[in-house]
């Protein structure tokens, strides 16, 4: 029997007043899907670009959210190796702003009695992304300079952390003192508070006055070209957001013949679409998490009141992870 089910979705793409509550019929789990009742739900930059309209969606209306964490309710037929009640996370799958959903079986990762719920579900899809940068955009070694900008934001600290536990050294960017101070607990090296001043000298001192091995930029818009003079020679950028502008059209002679530099613009969406390599960052972020992986909660809300959460992510008022509560009884900030 069918079951109504709190969702929040948009039927338009558009700011942040387009989410809307709705109680949408969920039928029972089908071959290969396992119903999933949904403890917390992460809130990712991916979800506000999906409701802006910056990323297409296949279809409207639509249920936003890409990723969450909760204990399994049901199976559906020939479904094997997990069983009722057993706590699991999934990343990657649109829909995710649901108190109960059905899940792909491919989708789905078993969660270690050792690791948080709340952690997992704000930590999936960036500990996935970290890996994806550190492991296959660009193998970080001990020792190597990495610029993190947004170093306090939800992906901020988890880069941080994971490049630092690599044995590299991180120089990060924040916009206050707040920010400042939970990217150093967190492995910060070096701070810049970027209104004050010019991330591109610090990050160039910092790497020896020649630039950084690395830089990582979520930002977008005209930080990313200015990242480019924060890279040494035969160095990498990497471009995973446009969280403060869009993203122009890059001439490859802008890192080639003055910067002599490499660049990527990597799709953790795309990246999760092989089975082997999803799973193998969910593996890794795990063992991340059981390891001493932090993920901080900045807010913490009900479900009901996504469009706050988008709202403050967009207007750079977040740190940490955002997490939406199915259950509003259980939230922190209601």
């Amino acid at each position: 029997m069918d079951e109504l089910i709190e969702h929040v979705r948009i039927h338009r793409q558009g700011g942040a007043d387009e989410l809307e509550v709705e109680r949408i019929a969920l039928a029972p789990p089908g071959p290969g899907e396992v119903r999933v009742r949904q403890q917390a739900v992460g809130v990712n930059f991916v979800d506000v670009y999906h409701r802006n309209g910056l990323y297409p969606l296949a279809q409207l209306p639509a249920t936003l959210g890409v990723e969450g964490a909760g204990v399994v309710e049901a199976l559906g037929p020939g479904v094997s190796g997990f069983a009722p009640g057993q706590r699991v996370a999934y990343t990657g799958l649109i829909g995710g702003y649901a108190a109960v959903r059905n899940v792909p079986l491919e989708r789905l990762v078993a969660v270690p009695d050792d690791v948080d719920l709340d952690a997992i579900a704000g930590g999936l899809l960036r500990g996935l992304t970290a890996h994806m940068l550190f492991a296959h955009v660009r193998q970080l070694r001990p020792g190597d300079t990495v610029l993190v900008h947004a170093a306090a934001g939800g992906l901020g600290l988890v880069l941080t952390q994971w490049a630092s536990a690599l044995g590299a050294r991180v120089i990060g960017t924040v916009g206050s003192r707040d920010k400042a101070a939970l990217a150093l607990a967190h492995g910060a090296e070096r701070v810049v508070l970027y209104r004050d001043e010019d991330f591109v000298a610090a990050a160039r001192d910092f790497g020896g006055g020649r630039g950084v091995d690395f830089a990582i930029d979520g930002i977008g818009g005209a930080t990313l070209l200015r990242t480019f003079d924060a890279v040494r020679p035969y160095g990498m950028a990497a471009s995973v957001g446009q969280a403060g502008g869009s993203i122009e059209p890059v001439d490859l002679m802008q890192i080639g013949r003055t910067r002599g530099i490499a660049f990527s613009r990597p799709s953790v969406m795309q990246f999760m679409t092989e089975p082997g390599l999803y799973h193998e960052g969910a593996q890794a972020t795990l063992a991340r998490l059981a390891a001493g992986l932090r993920v901080p909660v900045g807010l913490d809300l009900p479900l009901a009141r996504a469009a706050e959460a988008h709202a403050a992510m967009e207007a750079g008022r977040t740190s940490g992870a955002v997490l939406l509560r199915p259950d509003t009884g259980r939230s922190k900030n209601a």
